[in-house]
């Protein structure tokens, strides 16, 4: 099941709509060049991201590094994290969450506070 969000475009593999599946989410996100999931936390999930191709500027609290295909990180329960591809090249991702039932909110955006918002500046832009 495909779906436009304002970052990628999401093609579900793994969710309650998709597969009788209760614990894990997962989802390939298609990222174009100069585009972003800018810094937000999933508070009642963990998430792993592993690239499939392409490359990502991957920030983890106020840490960042370059992934590459075959690379992926851990994300913890309500870490502060960010997605950036200021690469001109399309960044294929799978994203896999669990719980898949966690209680809400399941994404709380902090892009707009401090020291998020300003926690790139000097990096290239991203929408």
């Amino acid at each position: 099941m495909d779906y436009v969000s304002p970052w990628t475009l999401e093609e579900w593999l793994s969710r309650a709509d998709v597969v009788p599946n209760k614990e894990l989410l997962m989802v390939r996100a298609n990222m174009e060049p100069f585009r972003s999931h800018p810094f937000h936390t999933h508070p009642t999930r963990e998430e792993i991201i592993y690239i499939l191709s392409g490359r990502a500027e991957q920030w983890i609290g106020k840490q960042h590094r370059i992934l590459g295909p075959g690379e992926m990180v851990l994300i913890p329960k309500g870490e502060v994290h960010g997605t950036y591809n200021p690469f001109n090249e399309r960044l294929v991702f799978l994203a896999i969450l669990s719980p898949a039932n966690a209680p809400e909110p399941g994404i709380v955006d902090v892009s707009n506070e401090e020291p998020w918002r300003s926690l790139r500046n000097g990096f290239p832009k991203t929408t």
